[in-house]
């Protein structure tokens, strides 16, 4: 008889151990990441963009066998991240051509295709976009949103929109809004081209507005390649994101790159000098609660030395594609980076 009672006993245990009911909060971890992977081109021209040099027959000879060498070594890198063959639920793409190569990145790797896609085709002239990534067991899209981005004082340039996706921790109640950024470039100089990411960022600051004016405590991830360090204009003073999370509230922003910028760090290298440009800004609210779904409140910068090739005269730097029409088959010219949530 007591045999029996403490097997029963031991057997309620087991499986009570393993019932996500009876699991306290905050044992969950889902990683957020954001890679920029340099030009995910597919071979075939689209008469509506600039894509020309990323044909079989151009300078580059950006051929069927590169393009899927590259849907590979993306995989292998965002694996990297996420551990165990498996890919973190969240990942925000940018220098993305179409929905179609994503579909390729799914099906062509070893990324189970759980994973759903949130894309909007936008008007930027070369035809890259920004992407969301995401596991469909893990997150519930409810709503989505291209942002678009028009430079009143130069209208002829077009740019990446903005994307939006609102979605649903799914067995919670948690809600997050994700957005998935790439400003535009420094290209003509850097206070030259400024404009241009000040009013992106303040096209991002309005739909803020909007979301916190709904639910003051929403929360919020901002991701992508900003062109902009952390301590620029666009960053601080349009957005209004910060670098101390002291006294914050559940409507500020802190960007949680800051610290590793201030120390030197970065994704991006330009002649020798480390910029952080690739970031992860999140709402206090995400910081604020202890119960419910939060964020590490310091990005992680993925790097490994598979992924970097040694400069004689920059060091390490992360080993690209491409340099102009040369051909070097390495991963990405940005360093991916990520966050981990609790709930």
């Amino acid at each position: 008889m007591k045999l029996f009672l403490y097997t029963s006993f031991l057997m309620w245990v087991l499986v009570g151990c393993n019932n996500n009911v009876n699991q306290p909060r905050g044992q969950h971890q889902i990683k957020v990441a954001h890679y920029n992977v340099e030009n995910l081109f597919d071979t075939k021209d689209d008469p509506k963009t600039i894509d020309e040099e990323f044909m079989p027959e151009s300078d580059k000879k950006w051929t069927e066998e590169r393009y899927i060498k590259k849907l590979n070594d993306i995989y292998k890198v965002l694996s990297g991240i996420e551990g165990e063959g498996n890919v973190p639920a969240l990942i925000g793409l940018t220098e993305v051509e179409n929905k179609s190569v994503l579909r390729d990145l799914i099906r062509q790797t070893s990324i189970n295709e759980r994973y759903g896609i949130v894309h909007h085709d936008s008007p930027d002239a070369r035809g890259i976009d920004c992407a969301l990534l995401y596991d469909s067991t893990i997150f519930k899209v409810l709503e989505e949103e291209a942002l678009p981005v028009h430079f009143d004082f130069d209208p002829e340039v077009t740019t990446r929109d903005i994307l939006y996706a609102k979605g649903q921790i799914q067995g919670t109640d948690e809600i997050l809004h994700v957005f998935v950024n790439h400003w535009s470039s420094r290209r003509g100089g850097l206070q030259a081209s400024e404009p241009k990411r000040v009013t992106c960022a303040l096209v991002l600051k309005g739909k803020l507005v909007e979301i916190f004016a709904e639910d003051e405590n929403a929360k919020v991830i901002i991701m992508g390649d900003f062109n902009d360090e952390t301590d620029n204009r666009s960053i601080t003073e349009i957005l209004g994101a910060k670098s101390n999370a002291k006294n914050l509230q559940n409507k500020d922003l802190f960007n949680t790159s800051a610290a590793l910028d201030k120390a030197g760090k970065g994704t991006y290298n330009y002649k020798g000098d480390w910029n952080m440009l690739d970031q992860m800004i999140v709402s206090g609210s995400l910081l604020n609660d202890k119960k419910g779904l939060n964020s590490s409140s310091e990005v992680v910068i993925f790097q490994e030395d598979w992924m970097m090739y040694d400069d004689k005269n920059k060091g390490k730097v992360p080993n690209r594609t491409y340099g102009g029409p040369n051909y070097y088959g390495g991963y990405s010219d940005h360093l991916p980076v990520f966050l981990i949530l609790t709930y």
